[in-house]
């Protein structure tokens, strides 16, 4: 491969196992951003939810980009959608609990940001829409759940892990394996192949 420095603006360690088992060998570099802040004023701007998770990953990307210019710096955003309410990551187990009984026996949307920019200039960006319903949950299974997997998803939205236990809890899974895990893996590969960034 003759692919650029990659730079992660994240903390995510899935995301970085994602790219670095195809080789690329990201580093992390977590762009500081105030996401609540920035989500409250985007919607009370009239902005979408949708939009939601783009600007989320732009904004994480430009951050950082500037700093190694010569680097291609991937911003990723997910937003947890059902019923109208976005689900942000649970605050404590009490939280977590009760988010997993609101998504029980409902279909939410996963929208999947990513973005890549290089310096000053935004080069690419993809939005994928997994959807996943899921089972009815009783109480006695959502605490049994979280008895077993709470260090593991405690930092995931919707308190599941799809690379984990998540496929459990759920009925019917629409869309991209790697979107849910929080990157639109396929799409960024073909992309940097068709740049010719990675050799096939």
């Amino acid at each position: 491969m003759t692919t650029p420095p990659i730079l992660l603006a994240s903390a995510s360690a899935i995301r970085a196992e994602l790219l670095a088992r195809v080789g690329l060998s990201p580093r992390l570099q977590p762009a500081r951003i105030d996401e609540e802040a920035i989500r409250q004023a985007h919607l009370a701007e009239g902005g979408t939810i949708r939009d939601l998770a783009p600007l989320l990953a732009s904004l994480k990307a430009a951050r950082v980009a500037p700093r190694f210019p010569d680097a291609l710096t991937i911003g990723a955003d997910q937003i947890l959608l059902c019923d109208g309410q976005v689900l942000a990551k649970p605050v404590n187990r009490a939280d977590a609990a009760r988010q997993l009984a609101f998504l029980s026996g409902k279909t939410h949307s996963l929208l999947t940001a990513a973005v890549v920019c290089q310096g000053q200039t935004e080069l690419w960006r993809h939005l994928s829409e997994p959807r996943l319903t899921m089972h009815r949950l009783s109480p006695a299974f959502i605490e049994a759940y979280l008895d077993r997997t709470w260090d593991q998803v405690r930092h995931s939205v919707g308190c599941y892990q799809i690379e984990g236990e998540g496929p459990l809890l759920f009925s019917r899974i629409d869309g991209d394996f790697f979107a849910i895990q929080g990157l639109p893996l396929i799409e960024l590969l073909t992309w940097l192949t068709i740049r010719g960034d990675i050799a096939i």
